[in-house]
């Protein structure tokens, strides 16, 4: 029988939306830190209007115009697409991506070590192991194997989610209906809403590697269409969770496991953490992998071949850096580290694009 996420179809159309929504997620919205450092803070009526107003539309803006560029200058990693956008100028996007690189998996080990510990009582240093040996090995098994896994875990995060919004309303349905209804919105909504979108999509040039698919720019702009709501619409579903428990959650440092906590389901609770657990790794194969894509197609430039055992050495680098990083702590890594990054790929990748990026666009539409 045929594997429906290799269809043709699905990997021009709906893979790149699902290799965002992989990548953002941890650094995202997997811990809920995120949603509400960004947004609950706006109010609850003020969050959802940023992450539908704003958040979605910028996504797939940037999303279309990013997989148009690549696939016209057939740039399927983060460096040579630099190069076709800022020219001489690449290096900058590359420093800055190996900053975030590096925060961000710091975030998905904190978050790991913390889920493992608070979850299972097991050793902080457990979770961290097994995210590193799970990302070691997909890296090790190429593009094709990350596709895949990226695609099949986004679809049981969404049933999982959806499953934990039906329960929220089950048991607190009243007090999401009241926080709501309160019209609660800070006159800076949208604001929380752009830097959001900046900071999540910087890294998008990571997933080009799961972009060599697109045939025509119909592919690209549809692809990149869909990617926003792809990308938003479990974050929308826990926010929605998460409005009925009040102001309290701004000082949670992981809001999901609270939320679940709070759900009184055992076997939902151990769901949602096993695919949130999940969820950290797809991030840190996404950005690690793209770091090895770099590298494999600069080497291939000059004649020569990346060594395959050099995938997860480079995972395992990466990790036991991040981990040390992580001790700053989770809320000042997302606090103070993301709004850093966020306006530094406003400057080098987005503002770029949005200005010189949609002049390099031919007017003819020429398949590649």
């Amino acid at each position: 029988m045929r594997n429906p996420l290799r269809s043709d179809w699905f990997q021009r159309v709906l893979l790149p939306g699902f290799c965002f929504q992989s990548m953002i997620i941890a650094g995202g919205y997997g811990t809920g830190r995120e949603l509400v450092d960004f947004f609950l803070t706006k109010g609850v009526v003020g969050g959802l209007l940023a992450m539908t107003l704003v958040t979605v539309p910028l996504w797939s803006a940037v999303c279309a115009l990013t997989f148009e560029l690549a696939r016209r200058a057939r740039a399927w990693d983060y460096r040579t697409f630099a190069r076709t956008l800022l020219g001489r100028g690449h290096w900058a996007y590359e420093v800055l991506y190996l900053a975030s690189l590096v925060v961000i998996v710091s975030v998905v080990a904190a978050a790991g070590g913390e889920i493992v510990s608070r979850a299972f009582g097991i050793p902080y240093a457990v979770g961290v192991a097994v995210i590193m040996v799970a990302v070691g090995w997909l890296v090790l098994r190429g593009t094709t194997t990350v596709e895949n896994f990226l695609s099949f875990w986004s679809l049981a995060l969404y049933a999982v989610y959806s499953l934990v919004l039906l329960a929220a309303v089950r048991a607190f349905g009243p007090q999401i209906a009241a926080a709501f209804g309160s019209g609660e919105i800070t006159s800076d909504w949208a604001l929380g809403g752009a830097e959001y979108m900046a900071y999540n999509v910087g890294t998008l040039p990571a997933l080009l590697f799961c972009a060599h698919h697109l045939r025509t720019r119909r592919d690209a702009v549809i692809a990149g269409v869909l990617a926003g709501p792809i990308g938003i619409i479990p974050a929308v579903l826990f926010f929605i969770a998460i409005a009925g428990l009040g102001p309290g959650m701004v000082d949670e440092t992981v809001p999901s496991l609270t939320l679940l906590t709070r759900l009184g389901s055992p076997i939902l609770l151990v769901a949602f953490q096993v695919v949130l657990f999940a969820t950290l790794i797809e991030t840190a194969t996404s950005l690690i992998h793209a770091f090895n894509e770099r590298v494999a197609n600069a080497l291939k430039e000059q004649g020569r071949r990346l060594d395959p055992r050099v995938r997860p050495l480079t995972s395992t680098v990466v990790l036991l850096v991040a981990v040390l990083l992580a001790q700053a702590g989770l809320e000042d890594l997302i606090g103070i580290g993301y709004r850093i990054l966020t306006y530094g790929f406003w400057l080098i990748f987005i503002l770029p694009l949005l200005w010189w990026g949609v002049r390099r666009f031919p007017r003819r539409d020429d398949a590649v």
